[in-house]
């Protein structure tokens, strides 16, 4: 079948080829099972039809196993056996074993290349579902982006937003007349929050060079996508940053593609590992956006395919978005579990050759209830497929095979080394420092008045005339003015030269910003 991928063998002793078609490859999909079913094998294999479909993919690798799309499978492979004698069973004639191009990608930037991007490109929506704070907290955070927006203080990094809120903790009591009560509790909370997410190692996410979305959409000299693989086995150990990144990525390309209508293939495939993550303890408001971003982001040429144990870990509007469907086994040991199992069988299009319900909870290692988008994105009958034998190395790399291959890529020196330019940190700082200096000036002055002008200034004491350095106050009270007035243009000079680069763009944009503004 052209322009397709192929999964597997289906039908009467598998010899029913079972394609994902790529015209609907962006319709999205879901991936699930239990664990040890082989789910990860069943993305391998994916993301080899879409690289050689041309088709970029992005996916986080939970277990390190993903790593193997860089290697070439191979003979001596214990299971190579197994793998050639299912490829023949299921007709799967021209199985040979290749490697993949590959980009490694890791936020900590110790096992790819660093991934950062800007606290004014997340946004405070995303911010505070990271900090997991209160309503009022979460307020507060809010005037804080107003105001970097207003003052023009780029929030580039976590040292950026924590001097922010210390500048606002001190300004508190004239900005509360504007925007209501701001509370040094409040403001310490958030603060020790951001700490806690400095000490699980999130600082080096939040800089520059932001990440350019362009780099995750290229292809080779021979036209195959690039699979970019994101190192998630100790990003696991922070699941509210590694659900929250992966939302910050699915909205920022929303945000920034074109609209390309229903394109012959996909621009970019995008796999949401342990999707479970993204909707715990998630607010019905940002369920109802990724809800409205996955029913969008198809038009920007983007699927995006939820890979979980369970489908009933995905919301039900969601799911109904989900056309392309590969579903491994699920265990039913309780009622819950069996509710759940009958329920996943109830969103597949009946095969009455067998029961949905009973492949399901059958199906072997290997061995899958799949369903994909027909002619017009009508859904297929529902079929119990073996999955190919994957054509990479089964398995991870090497540490030094996958240390030459991120030395040897071009984006190396690129993203390597963290720029840390002029921003919120600095510019409040260097006001700090003249208000400092001011201080220090006019009490230098009223040192120097006479006891006369001193008494004159507190108003203890009035003989009709000023006497010694009478202009004195006027002069100080003048220079203020002055110097507030180049100040201010200063700031407008700035202002204008940040909303004119790339992280000056709407400040508050962050994630779904679209969507917030009535796009």
């Amino acid at each position: 079948m052209e322009n397709s991928i192929f999964l597997g063998g289906g039908g009467e002793d598998y010899a029913t080829k079972q394609f994902l078609n790529l015209k609907y490859a962006n319709r999205h999909g879901l991936v699930a099972g239990a664990t040890g079913t082989g789910k990860t094998v069943t993305l391998q294999i994916m993301a080899e039809g879409f690289s050689n479909s041309g088709v970029p993919v992005f996916m986080a690798d939970v277990k390190g196993d993903l790593s193997g799309l860089a290697a070439a499978g191979s003979t001596d492979f214990k299971l190579h056996d197994a793998f050639t004698s299912r490829a023949q069973k299921i007709g799967f004639t021209d199985y040979s074993y290749e490697d993949f191009p590959v980009t490694f990608w890791d936020l900590f930037g110790d096992q790819g290349h660093p991934i950062r991007t800007t606290i004014s490109e997340m946004g405070p929506l995303l911010i505070a579902r990271l900090l997991e704070l209160s309503e009022a907290q979460e307020g507060i955070l809010n005037i804080a982006f107003r105001l970097a927006d207003e003052e023009g203080l780029p929030l580039l990094d976590l040292k950026d937003l924590q001097a922010l809120l210390v500048w606002l903790g001190e300004s508190r009591k004239d900005l509360s007349l504007r925007y209501g009560n701001i509370s040094v509790q409040s403001i310490g909370a958030i603060q020790r929050r951001l700490m806690v997410l400095e000490n699980q190692g999130a600082a080096g996410f939040f800089g520059e060079p932001a990440l350019a979305l362009s780099d995750l959409m290229r292809t080779d000299e021979n036209g195959r996508g690039q699979v970019n693989i994101l190192a998630a086995d100790k990003l696991m150990a922070s699941p509210r940053l590694y659900a929250t990144f992966l939302l910050w990525l699915l909205s920022e390309l929303f945000e920034e593609l074109p609209e390309v209508g229903d394109p012959d293939k996909p621009k970019l495939v995008f796999f949401f590992d342990e999707a479970h993550l993204l909707f715990e303890d998630a607010p019905k408001a940002l369920v109802d956006k990724v809800e409205q971003v996955a029913r969008l982001i198809r038009s920007k040429g983007v699927g995006v395919y939820f890979i979980t144990q369970s489908p009933a870990d995905v919301p039900e509007d969601i799911l109904g978005q989900l056309g392309n469907r590969i579903q491994h086994a699920l265990r039913a040991f309780t009622a819950r579990d069996r509710k759940n199992l009958r329920m996943a069988a109830e969103t597949y299009r009946d095969n009455p050759r067998f029961s949905t319900e009973e492949a399901i909870r059958e199906v072997g290692v290997g061995e899958a209830v799949t369903s994909t988008l027909l002619k017009k994105g009508v859904p297929g009958i529902v079929e119990r497929t073996l999955i190919r034998p994957p054509s990479s190395q089964l398995g991870p790399i090497t540490k030094s095979k996958r240390k030459e291959i991120i030395n040897s890529s071009d984006l190396n020196e690129k993203y390597k080394a963290k720029v840390d330019r002029k921003s919120a940190f600095e510019i409040l700082k260097i006001r700090a420092e003249e208000a400092a200096k001011e201080a220090e000036r006019l009490e230098a002055e009223e040192e120097e008045m006479s006891v006369a002008a001193r008494e004159y200034s507190s108003a203890r004491r009035y003989s009709g005339s000023r006497v010694g350095r009478s202009s004195s106050r006027t002069s100080t009270r003048r220079a203020s003015r002055s110097s507030q007035k180049s100040f201010g243009e200063q700031m407008t000079k700035m202002v204008v030269k940040e909303l004119t680069g790339t992280t000056g763009r709407k400040i508050v944009r962050g994630i779904l910003g679209g969507l917030f503004k009535g796009r």
